[in-house]
């Protein structure tokens, strides 16, 4: 029982890390863009998103599919489970372009070399959508685990 109290709270609290960090990496691409920032600041929320996401990934897969949980077959049968999955991975592809270019701006940066700030106003927007994703995963969450069935 204990177990899938832990997962559950780690899940949650890493909802939280992830709505701060992609919300933090989007103001902080701002302020660099406006000449207040620095990429450092940048990278640094990146990190803890991508942490975020491992974390997401690794408890909700145990609580999915690990027999923590409900079981599979609730999972899997649970339409609210469908939108989240959804959500993720419209994450996963908005993700793809910033996750691309900000490994190009490590390697930049470790090589002492100047970092392409062009798309840096896209990647803060897209941030920001991914903030309001991960809303909406959580209100996906909380309606599964009340229950909520449509139909």
């Amino acid at each position: 029982m204990l177990i899938h109290w832990f997962l559950a709270a780690i899940h949650l609290l890493a909802f939280a890390l992830g709505f701060w960090a992609v919300l933090t990496r989007g103001r902080a691409l701002r302020r660099l863009i406006a000449g207040t920032g620095e990429a450092r600041s940048v990278l640094v929320a990146d990190n803890l998103w991508g942490i975020s996401a491992v974390i997401l990934l690794v408890t909700g897969g145990m609580r999915a599919f690990g027999g923590y949980e409900k079981g599979t077959d609730y999972y899997l049968h649970q339409p609210l489970f469908h939108l989240k999955m959804t959500l993720f991975v419209l994450i996963l592809l908005l993700e793809i372009a910033p996750m691309v270019a900000l490994i190009k701006w490590r390697i930049a940066l470790g090589r002492g070399a100047a970092i392409d700030t062009g798309r840096a106003t896209l990647f803060a927007r897209i941030s920001h959508i991914e903030a309001l994703l991960l809303v909406l995963m959580v209100v996906a969450a909380t309606g599964m685990a009340r229950g909520v069935a449509f139909g």
